[in-house]
């Protein structure tokens, strides 16, 4: 398969539609720099993308956080979108919104007067985990910390952000692993890589509260299936030593979608019956 950088297809850039691999930018882009970027990560189901405009508004306050407004509405990124999925001719796919300072008069940490850009992209991509999605992900335990809101806006989705995702996951994979788990600045279970983390125990459904980590979009679906089923759940601080109790374990987002944990370290758990229904309620949701 081709990387990235070599595909047919078209990708918009700044208002208009490019040949894929046409879609480059300058060397000195602030962004490779100094990760003045932000992103969102969508899934296209059967032409439709799951909450969509809700991806677009986030984008938007990402940019907000960042100290770097995005010169595009939440209208003019959604039919930026549909210019993609139309022009690649995709029913199912990943699509991916990026917004970055270009390059411009400033090459030093400050940036206020270089453009900021935006791009979409989009492709067809298959179960982020592989085999996983039905037998269950195994998880190493990352050693970096997910970081307190005092030294970085946590509740964007920016670039940044995720150096140490990079890192993590290249150890796990190093051991045989899906994924890696992170515990936060103080100690407690935070996420994964690039996915919310959710506990079964009793019948009862147990979340990170996302106060020093991303409050994704399909953990918020996800909490409000649970809700509508019935089920209690529980938005805590998780300390490590609570794995051991724990009898299931799912991770949620875009890309992930819904996932069943089978381990974490030495931790495992079973891909149990809520598990089970709620990755099977949240693809009929996601197509309906």
């Amino acid at each position: 398969m081709s990387g990235y950088d070599d595909r047919d297809g078209k990708i918009w850039m700044d208002g208009q539609l490019v040949e894929w691999r046409d879609a480059n930018i300058h060397i000195l882009s602030h962004a490779l720099h100094y990760a003045s970027s932000v992103f969102e990560g969508e899934r296209l189901y059967d032409g439709k993308i799951f909450l969509s405009r809700k991806h677009s508004e986030r984008l938007l306050k990402s940019g907000e956080m960042m100290d770097m407004p995005i010169p595009y509405t939440v209208d003019e990124i959604e039919a930026a979108k549909q210019a993609v999925v139309e022009a690649n001719n995709l029913t199912n796919a990943y699509v991916r919104v990026v917004a970055w300072r270009g390059a411009g008069e400033d090459m030093g940490v400050s940036s206020a007067r270089n453009p900021v850009r935006m791009a979409v992209a989009a492709w067809a991509w298959g179960d982020y985990y592989g085999d996983a999605k039905m037998q269950g992900a195994k998880l190493d335990i990352a050693k970096w910390k997910r970081p307190s809101p005092e030294t970085i806006p946590t509740a964007a989705k920016a670039a940044g952000l995720y150096m140490i995702c990079t890192m993590s996951k290249h150890a796990a994979e190093a051991k045989g692993c899906s994924d890696a788990l992170f515990m936060d600045y103080r100690g407690y279970v935070a996420e994964a890589t690039g996915a919310n983390v959710f506990f079964v125990k009793d019948g009862e459904v147990h979340t990170p509260l996302p106060d020093a980590i991303l409050n994704g979009l399909t953990r918020q679906t996800v909490i409000g299936m649970l809700q509508e089923k019935g089920v209690t759940v529980h938005e805590r601080h998780i300390m490590p030593e609570e794995l051991e109790g724990f009898e299931q374990c799912w991770l949620t987002g875009s890309a992930a979608e819904v996932t069943p944990v089978g381990q974490i370290g030495e931790h495992t758990f079973e891909v149990g019956a809520l598990t089970r229904d709620i990755a099977e309620s949240y693809e009929k949701l996601v197509r309906s």
